[in-house]
């Protein structure tokens, strides 16, 4: 018996998603409506997501909110559920959600938290959990501001925090997560470049020490052990890193000055 449908748009952006993006599409193969933004990618993303949906498009990454804002645009209904190819929706939350369908969306927005994991890790402390975030939300009254990494959410209304939760396989490993730390330090880098942030290596290295601090001590990051420790340190060093970076194009463009 073919399970039945609500009408609900689930938005996920892919590039080279093939390990992940099933168990994603499987956890909301419930929403009558899945849409697929692709950014070119090289390997069978696209023929699995097309199992799924029809509602696909490719488009070339500009930066992330512009990409947001497109994806969205693409949804054909008015409720969204915004969700990356490596998070899943549980059990609970779907239940939480069919039932807000069934009797009405009264909230714009709706905050869901997070279960973040480090390989099989689950990261309870130092601000990982519950760490909830707006996913889903009315299509008319949301969009995110148009900037390369993390953009500001821009809505209208009130929101409510849901009880269910999403499970997000953030970062294979350490490698995995260092190599993506180092892609995000680059957008930073850009962004306080181009908004000619006042930055100094004393203030980089207060919020470097300050940022550990918080993690570790006052978000209790040392209850996971020698893995709060590492969450904590690079989580800090995201600082320091995006720092040197900006320094790094601000010598490069005085260079081209002269």
């Amino acid at each position: 018996m073919e399970e039945k449908r609500y009408p609900l748009s689930v938005v996920t952006m892919t590039k080279n998603s093939g390990e992940k993006i099933i168990d994603c599409l499987e956890s909301v193969k419930w929403c009558d409506d899945i849409v697929i933004v692709d950014d070119f990618s090289r390997d069978n993303t696209l023929e699995l997501v097309r199992g799924y949906t029809d509602n696909i498009h490719q488009r070339r990454w500009e930066n992330e909110g512009v990409q947001r804002n497109f994806a969205y645009s693409k949804a054909r209904n008015e409720y969204i559920l915004s969700l990356d190819s490596d998070e899943r929706v549980t059990a609970e939350l779907k239940d939480e959600i069919i039932a807000l369908i069934e009797k009405g969306f009264t909230y714009n927005g709706y905050n869901i938290p997070h279960r973040n994991f480090i390989g099989e890790r689950w990261i309870q402390h130092g601000g990982w959990y519950p760490n909830a975030k707006l996913k889903l939300f009315k299509k008319s009254a949301f969009k995110y501001a148009e900037e390369e990494y993390h953009p500001p959410a821009i809505m209208e209304g009130d929101r409510l925090t849901l009880n269910g939760e999403i499970v997000h396989f953030a970062y294979r490993d350490f490698a995995d997560m260092l190599s993506k730390l180092n892609h995000q330090t680059n957008f930073e880098a850009r962004k306080w470049f181009r908004d000619k942030r006042k930055m100094s290596l004393a203030r980089a290295i207060r919020k470097t020490i300050d940022r550990f601090l918080k993690a570790f001590v006052l978000k209790q990051g040392f209850r996971d052990g020698f893995l709060g420790f590492m969450l904590a340190g690079l989580g800090g060093f995201y600082q320091i890193l995006s720092y040197a970076k900006f320094v790094e194009l601000k010598e490069r463009a005085d260079n081209e000055k002269e």
